[in-house]
């Protein structure tokens, strides 16, 4: 599904003097690579604030820490996500509260989040799926309006440009509107969030995340809580987690960022191809575009009509060619979050979703000629399968 050793060789001298300069010095935590990148991610992404950390849940779970979520309180989320979004809700006390989702973009239906709000929402938790921007017009509107945080999840995101439809949309969190209309994922909301999983748009080599403010004071008391909750050390101010970005992973990271807008390319390039050879099928519907938002394709999901999915994978891998279903059950029909859902509501969109999304191969190394072979071999494998 991506290609980690093709795009490394291309930058194997900046990735490998990076690593080498952390070794030299041996500052493995907490080295002048951590401050370099989180500045240098800062000024790319157009945000005051970002601060570095272990990984994307984390990051999530130290977000909603940050804004003095408390047990009981409940966060409005996608129901068709990735389960971390979720999992720290959860684990946090806070009682995730799910939506269903936008058919053609995957992203929160924000036609469906007024209804879900109570006494006890504090916060909405809109997902960029896929490498696209929920309808974050409506989300800020709805947060406006009803004083609640937005944590915008960015994992599969960064880089993306969301275009306002007006400054009023788009009210700053001290209220004050903004002259500029255009802001990347993860820089509209209270906090964003991100993973540097090595799959990622922009990965590590292991694991890493990263959150995103332009909010002095949540910035401070996110460093405090990414740092055992202290500001100076061994004295401890609140509650935090140990959770931070190691020295090699930023150096790596330190690397591969200047390149992040020629990955985006690469991408778009790609998935352009695969809309061109696939988008006429009848039986294919490939991911739509949004106006307001740039996409990153993290993946490349079309939605199949029609077509036994698992039978058209076993013909896929048979030809060599990876797939994946992203994902194959709702968050509510997982086990761990039954509970969750007492009332046995449904989502019908999400659920059409899980039975007919497939993901193809995306990545900065694709060439014509691949997807040219992966989407005949798709076209081939579903007529096959509708004789």
């Amino acid at each position: 599904m991506v290609d980690l050793k093709g795009q490394y060789e291309k930058i194997k001298t900046e990735i490998d003097a990076g690593i080498q300069e952390v070794i030299n010095n041996t500052q493995f935590i907490k080295g002048p690579q951590i401050k370099s990148f989180e500045e240098s991610l800062a000024k790319e992404l157009g945000v005051k604030h970002v601060i570095a950390c272990a990984n994307g849940t984390d990051a999530l779970q130290i977000a909603m820490m940050a804004l003095d979520l408390r047990p009981g309180d409940e966060v409005i989320l996608p129901v068709f996500t990735y389960v971390a979004t979720a999992e720290v809700i959860a684990l946090l006390g806070l009682t995730p509260i799910m939506v269903d989702v936008n058919k053609d973009t995957f992203c929160i239906d924000t036609d469906l989040i007024e209804a879900k709000i109570t006494a006890k929402t504090k916060a909405i938790v809109p997902v960029h799926l896929f490498g696209q921007c929920a309808n974050m017009d409506e989300v800020m509107r709805i947060a406006n309006k009803h004083k609640l945080f937005v944590i915008e999840d960015t994992a599969q995101a960064i880089g993306s440009e969301y275009q306002f439809n007006s400054a009023s949309n788009m009210m700053s969190v001290n209220g004050s509107s903004d002259e500029e209309t255009t802001r990347k994922a993860g820089t509209i909301g209270h906090v964003g969030t991100t993973s540097f999983f090595p799959s990622k748009n922009l990965g590590c080599y292991g694991d890493g995340g990263a959150l995103m403010c332009n909010d002095d004071e949540i910035a401070s008391k996110i460093r405090m809580i990414c740092n055992h909750g202290q500001r100076v050390q061994y004295v401890h101010d609140v509650i935090g987690v140990n959770s931070r970005l190691d020295s090699i992973q930023a150096a790596i990271l330190n690397a591969k960022l200047p390149h992040l807008k020629a990955y985006e390319i690469a991408r778009q390039n790609a998935a352009s191809w695969y809309d061109e050879l696939l988008g006429n099928h009848p039986n294919i519907l490939i991911p739509k575009r949004v106006e307001n938002s740039t996409h990153v394709f993290h993946q490349y999901t079309m939605q199949l009509v029609g077509v036994d999915r698992d039978k058209l994978r076993a013909l896929l891998a048979e030809n060599g060619i990876p797939s994946m279903v992203y994902y194959p059950i709702e968050l509510h029909k997982q086990k761990a979050f039954e509970i969750y859902n007492k009332e046995g509501e449904s989502f019908p969109v999400s659920a059409q979703l899980c039975q007919t999304v497939l993901s193809l191969p995306m990545h900065t190394e694709l060439s014509k000629e691949t997807v040219t072979f992966i989407a005949k071999n798709v076209i081939s494998g579903i007529d096959s399968l509708l004789v």
